[in-house]
């Protein structure tokens, strides 16, 4: 058990590494769009897409850079307590509270899927069906969601990105529950 628990430690942590060190150059994007923004307005007509853009750019950083940041450990904790505490009992305390983690990813994922379903005209209640459907070839796309501003782009490409931040945050979460089960158990990670 404990060797199976290692691969899946080291397949999850090795593919949230490759995405957060590929994510964290989306702050340069970030920044070239903002840039673009402030020399069109000053010099040029200001273009519609760059606020919505560098919105959808900042989501993106975000949500692909949670599960690296959860693995580093660099999330923010309350250390009154806790950095006093031995490696087993932060074991302990993180193993409870990562339960909490994963069942809230677990709402939010299916939020996510029921939003990305509904960007991609499906308006039903069972979302998960409407995508095995439309791997099936028994579900179509119907009309598609796009922004209410004048630059109008589909919803559906960033609304896919936060199930695939939400998916390996949750993918993360249960590899950091796993850490902590061989850490109560005395073994070295």
């Amino acid at each position: 058990m404990s060797g199976m628990m290692r691969a899946y430690i080291g397949a999850v942590d090795a593919v949230n590494y490759r995405v957060g060190r590929v994510a964290m150059y989306g702050i340069f994007v970030l920044m070239a769009i903002l840039l673009w923004s402030s020399i069109s307005k000053t010099f040029f007509v200001p273009s519609l897409w760059t606020l919505e853009m560098a919105q959808f750019a900042m989501v993106a950083y975000y949500i692909l850079g949670g599960p690296y940041s959860i693995q580093l450990g660099s999330n923010v904790r309350m250390d009154l307590l806790y950095g006093e505490w031995s490696l087993r009992k932060k074991a302990w305390w993180d193993l409870f509270t990562v339960l909490f983690l994963i069942f809230y990813l677990c709402v939010l994922l299916y939020g996510a899927v029921s939003s990305t379903a509904y960007s991609l005209g499906y308006w039903g209640t069972e979302p998960f069906s409407f995508f095995g459907g439309l791997l099936t070839g028994s579900e179509e796309v119907g009309r598609m969601e796009r922004s209410s501003t004048a630059w109008r782009p589909y919803m559906w490409p960033i609304k896919a990105i936060m199930i695939l931040g939400m998916f390996l945050m949750l993918l993360q979460c249960i590899s950091e529950l796993l850490k902590d089960v061989l850490r109560i158990k005395g073994e070295v990670i």
